[in-house]
């Protein structure tokens, strides 16, 4: 934690990475893990560390779970471990204790918490959407709420949440109802009391009674008291068509100048993303840290070969970015943030309001095993829980107070049923496209041929048997 001229902080690390569904180089990846915080930042790891996982497995592993998907989440365990003990080896805290792991198909969010203040963690909740094809998760979103106790009996609520959605330059209508079905189908659950004093009374004479008084309180992405992080790979994309060769020669390069018309910042001005927020068509209420970094997608073969032996990003001095000619390049990897509500009023000498302070927002070195750049976004949150508008209030614009789409009372059932296509093509997947799920195959196949064998030879001998008598 921080303690600045204005109040105690929170640091978190929030970090979103498209895998292209490869393991990670654990040690290039522990590397520039915590590339993105600023050298001002402190000798002490950040309290909260959460990574945003898209496309983090095959298709066929991520459908089924469970241990098919063991050895790609431990690889990133693994790079935490390095990363912290490397970049911080004399630190007195300890590493991180990982509190939440989740999936929602390809998807996945892992929260890690320092371990001298993990027993701040005094609960944690998930909820998990698809939004792809079905309502399957090979798009979708997966989240965690958290609540982190402080020092005076109050609680900090923290959500965080790991995106995926529609992709191709075309899409963005379709990104936006993405994002409206996560608006109405991410839902946290927890049970509570229903507030009926009399029921409450009756509560110790039967376990009937007390059941009847516990009610299921349904909480969606957007929650009254809760900080929101929404992390992911997006996919909006900085044209609404594919480029043709014409438009190669615009492709923005590391030795371009603000001037040049190729310079990357002059492609941002096209941003999908940023035209849609300012529309009010998607994420709505959220905020973003200005990008001065270059896009994030999609680099080519060639640059992911060049990455197996160099390691730095091909930004250096003369170096170029290799990008695939058939994509726009884009800033498809985001990081935006629900900011303080406008009543929230600091406890600081010079009056000003709470504020999500903004450390340090980058894109991380391009990895061999993605045509991605993971991005990391740094911030400092102050320890101070968001509480009620006063009731003087009026016609607060805030989405944790309005939320743009109602909760969608069939989410339960949908996700159900999606979960069951997932298991079925997830296992058809895996026996016909894995090394293990051919073999079951042909196992199968020889037992059932080697049964209907032995089956007609029994046939034929008691045929056999019949005429000789």
């Amino acid at each position: 934690m921080t303690n600045t001229a204005a109040e105690q902080c929170l640091n978190a690390y929030i970090l979103t990475f498209n895998c292209a569904r490869n393991l990670i180089p654990t040690d290039r990846f522990a590397t520039h893990l915590f590339d993105a915080l600023p050298p001002s930042h402190g000798t002490t790891a950040p309290e909260i560390l959460a990574l945003s996982l898209q496309e983090v497995a095959p298709i066929y592993y991520a459908f089924l779970g469970g241990s098919f998907l063991v050895p790609y989440l431990s690889a990133f365990q693994k790079a935490v471990e390095i990363a912290t003990r490397t970049r911080w080896p004399t630190s007195s805290e300890g590493g991180y204790v990982n509190v939440v792991t989740h999936h929602c198909g390809l998807t996945a969010l892992m929260v890690f918490v320092r371990s001298d203040i993990a027993d701040n963690i005094a609960w944690t909740d998930t909820a998990e959407v698809g939004v792809g094809l079905q309502e399957m998760g090979n798009k979708g979103a997966v989240g965690t709420r958290l609540g982190y106790a402080l020092d005076n009996n109050e609680t900090l609520e923290l959500t965080f949440v790991a995106a995926h959605i529609a992709p191709m330059e075309h899409a963005y209508e379709r990104r936006n109802r993405d994002w409206r079905r996560i608006v109405e189908r991410l839902v946290f659950t927890k049970s509570g009391d229903n507030g009926d004093e009399e029921g409450e009374e009756q509560e110790d004479d039967t376990a009937h009674l007390l059941q009847r008084n516990r009610r299921i309180v349904e909480s969606g992405i957007f929650s009254p008291r809760s900080h929101l992080f929404f992390a992911g790979d997006l996919n909006y994309r900085t044209s609404d068509i594919p480029p043709i060769p014409e438009d190669h020669a615009r492709y923005p390069q590391p030795h371009d100048t603000p001037d040049d018309a190729s310079h990357h910042s002059k492609l941002f001005q096209n941003d999908q993303l940023t035209r849609e927020l300012r529309a009010k068509r998607t994420l709505h209420g959220l905020t973003e840290a200005p990008i001065t970094f270059p896009p994030t997608y999609k680099y080519s073969d060639e640059a992911r070969k060049a990455a197996l032996f160099e390691e730095q990003t091909q930004d250096g001095p003369g170096d170029t970015w290799k990008w695939a000619t058939r994509r726009w390049p884009s800033w498809c990897d985001r990081i935006l943030y629900l900011e303080y509500p406008p009543w929230m009023s600091a406890t600081t000498k010079k009056g000003g309001k709470s504020r999500i302070q903004v450390q340090g927002y980058n894109a991380l070195p391009l990895l061999p095993t993605s045509d991605h750049r993971a991005v990391a976004l740094a911030v400092s949150v102050p320890l101070r829980p968001i509480t009620p508008p006063p009731s003087q209030i009026e016609g607060v614009d805030d989405a944790r107070l309005h939320p743009p789409f109602p909760i969608d009372p069939s989410w339960k059932a949908r996700r159900e049923n999606a979960r069951v296509k997932e298991v079925v093509v997830g296992g058809l997947a895996y026996l016909a496209l894995t090394w293990e799920g051919n073999g079951i195959l042909l196992a199968t196949m020889a037992g059932i041929l080697g049964g209907w064998i032995v089956l007609r030879s029994l046939l034929q001998g008691e045929v056999s048997g019949g005429l000789l008598l």
